[in-house]
């Protein structure tokens, strides 16, 4: 086995796909160079970001004992979930698993949720009782909702009027509602304000609903009621839905009063500066914030997110505790599963340093957004950053969007290459 050193890891780095064209020194303090017993780690979530980190954390130092608490036994994407809305794939090609973490990689996976955190006693105490002590703790606690926002709706009738923004039980409500939605019947869908989870989705999703309903009720309505006067690849988004769906989609931003504030359930009736609507198929993306462990541990400040080292990930509030994913204030980088991952290999690569006392690699990390507007035609949007005044920031003139006005064939090529981005990220995190 190659002996583990920073050079090593520096090619490790790359070949997870960061460049790594500078070198800075590390604040945190390392490890005893003569400290001989292996280091703990904990890694709290098993989306994007926990796997990733936990995989690579033993790909990076197999020295590193590292243990993944993650309560649920199958992980269901939400990059997928909205090709699984519209019938394209099925449940089972966007669930996996954590065998292949266990048994290849030598990762500690309990299924077990989290009770408490105590950053003093550097301490994990799950549900069952048991208290995992770690030397360096990662938590990727996904995102939680601001039901609040929205006169009418809580967590208490998610069943009844679903997000389905975390993939699972949510997505299987919103499936059989679409199916069992009346012909030429209302699918109304309500995206949240910014920042929130994958800004392409709520629209992506919009376009996955359509495509079923062209095939199987080609007169419903979709009415999109927005709290945003804009959204990613708006653009590219509108010019498709006009093009493979014709007058089937209305959207309605802020400006034009869509921001929904109030919701009756037991109606499905929307409230508006618009317009009152009764759905026959209602769908509510409430405003997001940190995942609801982030907030019991006390790492979330006053935006309702978890500050961080945008180098290391590691809390600006508690020290020894790394944040990756949609929960951490990650400047220019948009909160998806693109970037989970990415997060996830360089907070890796900040803890090995540490244990080290390597200077910490910095890399220019990439994200990719695809989405697809209906099953052989594709949108996508890419970026390059890198670390700007303690910030991560965007790297002028790289990265871009799909072409408008593009042709048929372009399109299918973008849906291709979506389907291979999902196959190829999550073998690299779950399958290989």
């Amino acid at each position: 086995m190659m002996k583990m050193n920073r050079r090593t890891l520096i090619k490790a780095l790359a070949a997870a796909g960061a460049t790594v064209p500078m070198i800075s020194p590390l604040s945190a303090r390392a490890m005893s160079s003569n400290d001989t017993s292996a280091p703990k780690v904990v890694v709290i979530g098993g989306g994007f970001g926990g796997a990733t980190c936990a995989k690579y954390l033993k790909r990076f130092d197999k020295q590193i004992e590292v243990t993944l608490v993650e309560p649920k036994k199958t992980y269901m994407t939400c990059p997928g979930s909205n090709w699984y809305l519209a019938g394209l794939v099925d449940s089972d090609t966007i669930t996996h698993n954590y065998s292949v973490l266990a048994d290849k990689h030598d990762v500690n996976v309990i299924h077990q949720s989290v009770n408490a955190i105590d950053a003093q006693a550097k301490t994990v105490k799950l549900d069952n009782g048991d208290v995992l002590k770690y030397d360096r703790l990662v938590v990727s606690p996904g995102i939680d909702f601001k039901y609040e926002m929205i006169e009418g709706y809580s967590e208490a009738v998610i069943d009844q009027i679903p997000h389905a923004y975390q993939a699972g039980s949510q997505t299987e409500i919103l499936y059989e509602q679409i199916r069992d939605m009346k012909p030429g019947g209302t699918f109304v869908i309500a995206p949240p304000p910014n920042p929130f989870r994958c800004p392409p989705g709520p629209y992506e999703r919009v376009s996955m609903v359509a495509s079923y309903f062209k095939k199987y009720n080609p007169t419903a309505k979709i009415l999109v009621l927005d709290a945003k006067n804009k959204f990613s690849k708006m653009g590219l988004f509108v010019e498709g839905w006009k093009q493979e769906y014709g007058d089937m989609i209305t959207w309605i931003g802020a400006m034009d009063g869509g921001t929904v504030k109030k919701v009756d359930v037991a109606t499905k009736t929307v409230y508006s500066d618009y317009d009152t609507v009764q759905a026959d198929v209602l769908n509510i993306i409430p405003p997001q914030k940190a995942g609801k462990l982030a907030f019991t541990a006390g790492l979330t400040d006053d935006s309702g997110w978890c500050p961080v080292n945008q180098e290391t990930f590691e809390s600006s509030i508690h020290r020894g505790i790394h944040v990756i994913g949609d929960a951490s204030i990650a400047g220019k980088m948009p909160k998806s599963g693109h970037s989970a991952s990415s997060q996830g290999k360089m907070c890796a690569a900040a803890i090995v340093s540490h244990f080290h006392n390597w200077a910490m690699p910095r890399p220019k990390n990439v994200n990719t957004c695809y989405s697809l507007v209906a099953e052989d035609y594709g949108i996508s949007v890419a970026a390059v950053y890198e670390m700007k005044d303690g910030k991560i920031d965007m790297v002028p003139g790289a990265g871009g969007v799909s072409p408008s006005a593009g042709s048929v064939q372009q399109h299918k090529q973008e849906a291709d290459y979506a389907r291979g981005w999902y196959k190829s990220i999550t073998a690299d995190i779950w399958n290989s």
